[in-house]
């Protein structure tokens, strides 16, 4: 293997058989003089392909354990959750968790918004984030709280997603979250969040979000069935209006008649899974 750039003393930009770049860790590899072959391979403890460019300077300031640990959790998360993670999670969660360490040595423990909403949403993710703990105390030797479990299963959700874009999914939670809200206000119930039902309904929220924002919405052409329900369910009728309002007033979004006919059958669901 052709060790190519150093990164730090245990860490280098390398090529591999078929010339492709990896990055590359293990104890000395990045010390010796640039470029050379390393013939023992059995030194390289992780490998790593596709990183972005700009992950390679974040890599020399991250520690070796937590890097460590951050590649163990992503190995770990990839398998349970059956699909490929974005190449960077590595580095972006060890990223955050290294900072997570400085703040916990200073007693400082931030709690993350949504969280209620991250367990219910994603419980692999977040069940995920509690084993991740244990991953991070075994290589650094330090417990962290609770709370950044949540941290954790967000890394690995964002991970998920093609764009990979954090923002967004904080939004869709955020939008998610409002809606549920809306939802128990105007029917006066309150949402069984660990139900079979509320689950698909949230799931139905995430792509509708998806939609919405990117301007491609569901067309079946079946207004006329909106309009019977409307009569039939006028109380689940109002409240999809409701949440209508508050798409267009505040991300400014239209729906169009067929996205509201399957919103109000999922709130209609909801609804009378609580009532039931």
């Amino acid at each position: 293997m052709r060790i190519i750039k150093q990164i730090n003393n245990n860490a280098a930009l390398a090529l591999d058989g078929n010339g492709n770049e990896i990055v590359v860790l293990g104890r000395g590899v990045g010390f010796p003089k640039m470029p050379y072959e390393l013939t023992d391979l059995s030194r390289i403890e992780r490998t790593f392909y596709d990183v972005d460019p700009q992950y390679l300077s974040l890599a020399a300031s991250l520690s070796q354990p937590v890097l460590s640990a951050s590649a163990n959790i992503a190995e770990q998360a990839e398998i349970e959750l059956d699909c490929e993670l974005n190449p960077n999670l590595p580095f972006t969660l060890a990223d955050h968790l290294n900072f997570a360490l400085e703040r916990f040595k200073k007693g400082i423990d931030v709690r993350t918004p949504l969280a209620y909403d991250v367990k219910h949403l994603y419980p692999r993710e977040t069940e995920l984030g509690y084993r991740a703990l244990d991953m991070i105390e075994k290589e650094a030797g330090i417990r962290l709280p609770d709370t950044e479990a949540v941290n954790v299963a967000l890394h690995l959700i964002n991970a998920e997603t093609e764009s990979g874009d954090m923002h967004s999914m904080m939004t869709a939670l955020k939008i998610i979250s409002e809606v549920d809200s809306i939802v128990e206000k105007r029917l006066e119930i309150k949402l069984d969040k660990d139900s079979f039902h509320y689950s698909r309904f949230t799931m139905h929220l995430r792509y509708l979000i998806q939609r919405l924002a990117s301007g491609k919405q569901v067309k079946t052409g079946s207004g006329e069935m909106l309009r019977q329900l409307a009569r039939e369910y006028p109380q689940v009728y109002m409240c999809t209006r409701d949440v209508e309002a508050y798409f267009r007033d505040t991300w400014g979004w239209q729906c169009n008649q067929e996205e509201l006919l399957y919103l109000m059958l999922h709130i209609n669901r909801v609804q009378e899974k609580n009532q039931g």
